[in-house]
């Protein structure tokens, strides 16, 4: 679950957000597949002929376990320029991903745990220390397990397999919590660590089984790997139904509306100043202000409701307080963008059954038998794999500038405007 995918959603309106990630997740099929079947087969055709950049050397397993395929084939056919570019593109890829994983942890440790359970009374410049300091401290971590995996002998291989495995059980679990009101605390928490217990006792024991021994040969089998990670995703769904079930319980959506806002007071601040009188009963914060009802009287209610997820209007109509009683909290949103938002999330649950389906069940199950592609099977199973990646460069490359168009026009013609009033002033 890469944590940037999670921080960009819920920054953005759900109308984009949903059509948008169920596009990725049908492009994301050319990282593994597309770009495997082609990087693949070109180095096999050119591995033994003198265009070979190791030629007469071919790839040894260790090599081809580590990802070196890809930079070997660019290095052969396109030189060393294409090599440095692949370079910086992993570079981005890395450090993309590391930001929002130190992000999201930094946010845990200060929120979820130190917070909740440590320290309560923290003041926020506390919160704001204790996640520099998860900050610092992750990265050392990431920075020590890597160089761990690689004195131990791990590949790149071993990593693929295994980082479903520990990653998956938290996905049904999470997915629980936020679609269905009878997840209890129990089953959210337990059902991810079983559900990892699961998948790691299914891994290593194949492993063993079809292995003789357990080490960093036999753990990078594709099908222990396989198998470990379908057990990890699976079991904690079964997982937390079952605890769920066995005390069952309600929640309150409303809870959500209990959002605490942690602010660095020594920075200047962005927001802007609040219409209530500080004042004022905690629970009145729950309530717009009249001045804030006098703009939602001019405004359209579409439009008030965009103010309030970007932060344009009042906080007390942007988020509530972290006391006081629920049916005194007023939600910030109309009903009618609750209507809006649900209707996005019955689509986003739909297709994510529909694509797990066809992804998972009804594409890749029929080929796993004793079956050799057959010629006409082969030319087409390698065409539509081209034409899948060109259509995943279109859509990641083409189409978000298409898509904001209008805004990038804005912007360039803003720019223009601002040079040349500068120019006439000079």
């Amino acid at each position: 679950m890469d944590t940037a995918f999670w921080q960009k959603s819920f920054a953005s309106e759900v109308e984009s957000v949903v059509p948008a990630y169920d596009l990725v997740s049908v492009v994301i099929l050319a990282v593994p597949w597309c770009t495997g079947t082609i990087i693949g087969l070109a180095g096999r055709a050119i591995e033994k002929t003198p265009i070979w950049f190791d030629y007469p050397n071919l790839l040894t397993e260790t090599q081809v376990n580590s990802g070196l395929v890809m930079p070997f084939v660019l290095r052969s056919l396109l030189g060393q320029g294409a090599t440095t570019g692949l370079l910086v593109l992993i570079f981005m890829a890395i450090t993309s991903t590391v930001s929002s994983s130190v992000i999201a942890v930094s946010s845990i440790i200060s929120l979820d745990f130190y917070r909740s359970y440590i320290n309560p009374e923290a003041s926020d410049r506390k919160v704001l220390k204790v996640s520099h300091f998860g900050v610092v401290g992750h990265g050392c971590f990431m920075a020590g397990f890597a160089i761990m995996l690689q004195y131990a002998g791990a590949t790149n291989n071993w990593s693929t397999y295994f980082r479903p495995i520990i990653a998956c059980p938290g996905i049904f679990p999470l997915m629980l919590t936020l679609l269905w009101s009878r997840q209890t605390k129990a089953a959210a928490i337990l059902s991810p660590i079983l559900g990892l217990i699961s998948g790691v006792a299914t891994w290593l024991s194949l492993s063993y089984v079809w292995g003789g021994k357990i080490d960093i040969q036999t753990t990078q089998q594709q099908l222990p790997g396989l198998y470990g990670a379908i057990v990890s995703f699976f079991s904690p769904a079964l997982f937390s139904v079952v605890i769920s079930l066995a005390r069952s319980s309600r929640f309150d959506w409303r809870e959500f509306l209990r959002i605490d806002l942690i602010e660095d007071s020594t920075q200047p601040s962005t927001a802007l100043p609040s219409l209530q009188n500080s004042k004022e009963d905690i629970t009145d914060l729950s309530r717009p202000a009249k001045a804030t009802q006098a703009v939602i009287g001019e405004k359209d209610q579409s439009v008030v409701d965009a103010e309030a997820k970007s932060g344009l209007v009042s906080p007390a109509t942007s988020f509530s307080t972290g006391s006081g009683n629920l049916d005194d909290i007023t939600h910030p949103f109309s009903v009618q963008t609750i209507r809006h938002i649900k209707k996005w999330r019955n689509y986003a649950a739909g297709y994510f059954v529909l694509n797990l389906l066809v992804t998972v069940v009804f594409w890749p199950v029929p080929l796993y038998r004793d079956w050799i592609f057959t010629l006409p099977f082969f030319k087409g199973w390698v065409t539509m794999a081209i034409i899948w990646h060109f259509a995943a460069m279109m859509a990641v490359i083409v189409y978000p500038v298409w898509d904001g168009r209008y805004v990038i026009s804005t912007v360039l013609k803003g720019i223009s405007k601002e040079q040349s009033s500068g120019r006439q002033k000079s």
